[in-house]
């Protein structure tokens, strides 16, 4: 893209569905406007999103929806606070729209502490790893806040949809599990096939092919809540086990709690139909700098100020359309500077 660099990884909603802050999105992925298809990989002869509008007509008369409850794991940090904030702006924007099957939201906070937002963002309070045992990798956090919340909180919906606080929605989400199948987004960087020696060590041979192993992390995921409680606790063990494993913790770096959940999910038997078109996804391009950028790291300590200057002309319409919704959250939340 000549002009330059889009790091700002965001959900942009079905079909597509997220876009993430610190992907550059390329010039061949534009903002569709259909609702997405799974990819080759599902073993499903029938579309199940294109079939959903009819599905969904049977289930409003008689009244139900097969709701899904949001949950966002995030530290305490203004990194991830604020985008927590501008995510559920847009949660809140798009709960109550056409075809949407969203339920209830919550920040799933790891800081073992309230702050400031608590009232602004529905939030749990999980407590940290043990100090030292996530080894400096701060993502281990994740599997284990999702224990806690899976364990103490009276969840209302059936299903769960496990996002991330750089992602923004775009527009209404429909259930996209089906048939006990979980509903998730396919990573390139995923590759259980590539890694099969590494994966058999907790992925063991009785248990099947290694690709049964989805190329997925645990987000976005649409899974069953039943599902989720068993799938939790083995992600949170796999995970640490796999940070602890020195062959695997190099082989898989940051991606690791990724295939931590990857396998957990295989582990139980919970498989998913891959939806290439849940997320935005581009090329990385890590340390290039264009003539315009937007790096969601740039605000790691200082939250990023409203009204962020619009790319110029020639840039996909996704990456528009995502520095327009974080000015327009930005805009309405209360109290943006504090």
């Amino acid at each position: 893209m000549g002009c330059g660099n889009f790091f700002f990884t965001v959900l942009i909603t079905l079909s597509v569905a997220l876009i993430t802050y610190n992907i550059l999105i390329s010039a061949n992925a534009p903002l569709k406007q259909d609702l997405p298809g799974p990819s080759s990989r599902s073993t499903l002869l029938v579309d199940p999103v294109i079939k959903m509008p009819l599905e969904r007509s049977r289930r409003s008369s008689f009244g139900k929806k097969r709701l899904f409850h949001t949950a966002v794991t995030a530290s305490d940090s203004v990194y991830n606070t604020w985008q927590c904030r501008v995510m559920y702006y847009w949660y809140k924007k798009h709960k109550d729209g056409p075809n949407s099957e969203m339920g209830g939201f919550t920040r799933i906070l790891h800081s073992g502490k309230p702050d400031k937002f608590m009232e602004e963002i529905p939030t749990f309070i999980a407590q940290p790893l043990p100090a030292g045992m996530d080894q400096g990798y701060i993502v281990l956090n994740r599997p284990w806040a999702f224990v806690q919340w899976l364990q103490k909180t009276d969840i209302k919906e059936d299903y769960i949809l496990m996002a991330e606080p750089d992602h923004i929605i775009v527009k209404p989400i429909p259930n996209l599990s089906k048939d006990g199948l979980g509903a998730a987004f396919p990573f390139f960087y995923i590759e259980p096939k590539k890694y099969e020696s590494v994966l058999r060590k907790y992925f063991p041979e009785d248990k099947g092919p290694i690709t049964n192993i989805d190329p997925i992390g645990n987000s976005p995921v649409i899974v069953g809540k039943e599902s989720l409680k068993k799938i939790a606790p083995t992600w949170m063990n796999v995970s640490l086990a796999m940070k602890k494993d020195p062959e695997t913790d190099k082989a898989f770096g940051w991606v690791l709690e990724m295939y931590g959940y990857a396998v957990s999910s295989a582990l139980h038997g919970v498989g998913n139909i891959l939806y290439k078109d849940f997320m935005i996804q581009g090329k990385l391009t890590y340390g290039k700098i264009g003539e315009w950028r937007f790096d969601k790291r740039s605000y790691d300590t200082v939250i990023p100020p409203r009204n962020l200057p619009l790319p110029p002309p020639g840039v996909p319409e996704s990456v528009v359309t995502l520095v327009k919704m974080v000015n327009e959250a930005t805009a309405n939340i209360p109290n943006w500077g504090s």
